[in-house]
């Protein structure tokens, strides 16, 4: 003999898709807190880069002055000077390449993010839209005026 499956019942129902409407508000607020700390962390990284953009360009203008100054000159100070002026260039340039790295990760993770909000938006849109619909009240239907025989 065959089993009989069960049917499901309205209130499990109801409770299940309270729960999903519940969990999809949680995603909705969780992702836009989530989009706004990413892109909080972006506008820091990209003002890292930008003031390290600034002082490697100002390291260059130096170490040419250094470099000429070198050539006219050649004593250990202007040496030591140069020496200086490329090892601080390195340094900035290797946090630059590290600060580049982190700021590629958090633009992925944040146009993910971004996108992963912008559904879930869509579908409590959606469905807010749809539950309007389903609880409009019924339209009374007025009774048919009876013509009078005379």
């Amino acid at each position: 003999m065959a089993t009989k499956k069960a049917v499901v019942k309205s209130a499990a129902m109801a409770k299940t898709l309270e729960s999903a409407l519940a969990g999809l508000a949680v995603v909705c607020e969780n992702g836009g807190k989530a989009v706004d700390s990413r892109a909080k962390d972006g506008k820091k990284l990209a003002a890292s880069s930008k003031r390290l953009s600034k002082k490697r360009a100002t390291l260059a203008k130096r170490k040419k002055t250094v470099a000429a100054k070198l050539k006219k000159d050649a004593t250990a100070d202007n040496r030591n000077a140069l020496k200086a002026v490329v090892k601080e260039m390195a340094a900035v340039a290797k946090e630059a390449a590290s600060v580049k790295k982190a700021k590629d990760a958090n633009n992925a993770e944040l146009s993910g993010l971004r996108a992963s909000v912008k559904c879930a938006n869509a579908y409590a849109k959606g469905i807010a839209a749809a539950d309007k619909v389903l609880n409009k009240p019924k339209k009374k239907r007025r009774k048919k005026k009876v013509a009078k025989s005379a």
